[in-house]
């Protein structure tokens, strides 16, 4: 047994650690679809960043590929099996708010403060420098290494798709973006549209139009805005009352205002990622459950019903018939982000469905399908992305638990999760790290940092392990 310490081989590299992360963080690396080039196919910034590791590491000794400018890797050892290390130099759009300038890569208060600096950037480096480690120590492998890395990870995921259709599947591997201890099982991910066919033929004269109702921008996300447009034929007044009396009982915000027969109503609601409907609060799905509480037309009578009876205050698709839920991976959730309704196009409900790594999506379809044809609805551009499972007692998990409790202390816990990490693109990989247990996950928010310890403590992690997964065939 090599008895190395691995915590004291990352401090003695920590100060070019560091200065190669900022290096990193300071490169814009925004998917910028409008100046794409051969050369830079999702936009400069994004090739930037992939150009900087692919000359990293080929200074540093490592066997660098571009992948069609949109994917690349870095590679060193020998042996016939591949372990692969996925990461991603792509990062979300900065937004507003920050303290310091979001790719200033600052450092105060023992953080590293940037756009990317814990997705993906700062994981990436601590990969980096654990594969570098592991080669400078010269330690005998009977696999090769690879970190693979990809520029797509925020948006589609062109990168992935790319590289492994023009290069081999590695037999195991980790994708350093996600939390530690190990993401062992991740959820499938299914986008849809429900759109309203014809309804029922008018009836009684509606006392409300229904000009314009919209919410939400992205299935992930649930919405925390929502505006109806109504033409109020009588008693507007009393249209209003019943909007301010239903959102004080809903303890929702709202603001209002009426102009000749138009009446405007708008829901704030508070907005958090789909695959927990629960962390937020759906605009769209309380303005909706108050109009169709209304006299209105018969085409908006019919979609508004229809929202209320298979959406409102059900994240779990119990009314929809199709809550599921395994010992694995939990329940089934929906999240209807996008919603909106006109008089000339109908009613629209975009959604995601994330689900258990043992419910069938073909068969939960088939009873949406069903379903939808005795509501007048049907399902449009549906995309699904099957669950990702590695088994407890295969070699890859009991190498990365073993690790992870030497390194930490602390018992390596599975986790399984609702989102996608890059690691349901290899066969056999789990997401590893970076976010320690009780460190709060900033990622994608204002002034995202990494703590500058965890970086350390990080490389560490993956240096045993790259060193422990590569040793044995």
């Amino acid at each position: 047994m090599t008895n190395i310490d691995w915590m004291s081989e990352v401090e003695k590299r920590k100060d070019s650690l560091l200065k190669d992360t900022q290096g990193l963080l300071h490169i814009k690396s925004l998917l910028d679809e409008e100046h794409t080039s051969t050369e830079a196919p999702l936009g400069q910034g994004v090739k930037e960043a992939l150009d900087f590791m692919l000359n990293l590491g080929e200074k540093d000794g490592f066997t660098p590929k571009n992948v069609g400018n949109l994917a690349g890797h870095l590679e060193f050892g020998e042996g016939n099996e591949l372990l692969g290390i996925l990461c991603h130099v792509d990062v979300v759009p900065e937004g507003d708010g920050w303290t310091s300038d979001p790719f200033g890569a600052e450092i105060r208060d023992g953080k590293i403060y940037a756009r990317g600096a814990l997705d993906d950037k700062g994981p990436t480096m601590a990969a980096y420098y654990a594969m570098k480690i592991v080669k400078e120590l010269g330690l005998p492998l009977k696999k090769r290494v690879r970190m693979i890395i990809g520029t797509d990870e925020e948006s589609n995921w062109r990168c992935v798709e790319h590289y492994f259709k023009h290069e081999e599947m590695p037999t195991l591997g980790f994708a350093p973006d996600a939390d530690f201890p190990i993401i062992n099982a991740e959820k499938g991910i299914a986008d849809f549209d429900m759109v309203q066919k014809e309804s029922a033929e008018s009836g009684a004269e509606a006392n409300i139009e229904v000009v314009s109702f919209v919410s939400g921008k992205r299935y992930n996300m649930v919405p925390d805005h929502a505006k109806a447009m109504l033409s109020v034929k009588e008693q507007q007044e009393e249209v209003v009352q019943q909007f301010i009396a239903f959102m004080k009982q809903v303890e929702m915000e709202y603001n209002y205002h009426v102009q000749n027969e138009e009446v405007i109503l708008e829901v704030i609601g508070v907005s958090a990622h789909g695959l927990e409907p629960r962390n937020g609060k759906n605009a769209g799905l309380f303005l909706a459950e108050f109009l169709f509480k209304q006299a209105l037309d018969a085409k908006a009578a019919h979609y508004f019903q229809f929202v209320s009876r298979y959406f409102f205050e059900d994240s779990r698709g119990v009314n929809l018939g199709v809550a599921y839920s395994d010992e694995i991976s939990g329940e089934l959730t929906i999240n209807p982000g996008k919603l909106s309704f006109t008089p000339e196009s109908g009613g629209r409900i975009g959604m995601t469905c994330r689900y258990p790594v043992t419910n069938k999506m073909e068969a939960t379809k088939a009873k949406l399908d069903a379903l939808l044809l005795n509501e007048g609805f049907v399902i449009e551009n549906f995309s699904d992305s099957k669950p990702h499972h590695v088994d407890e007692q295969e070699f890859l998990i009991q190498t990365l638990k073993k690790v992870y409790e030497e390194q930490t202390g602390e018992k390596a816990e599975l986790i399984a999760i609702g989102g996608g990490t890059y690691a349901r693109s290899l066969k056999a990989g789990v997401a590893f790290g970076p976010l320690f247990p009780g460190r709060p996950d900033i990622a994608h928010q204002k002034d995202e940092y990494m703590y500058i310890e965890d970086l350390v403590k990080a490389t560490a992690i993956y240096a045993q392990a790259i060193y422990e997964l590569a040793k044995t065939e």
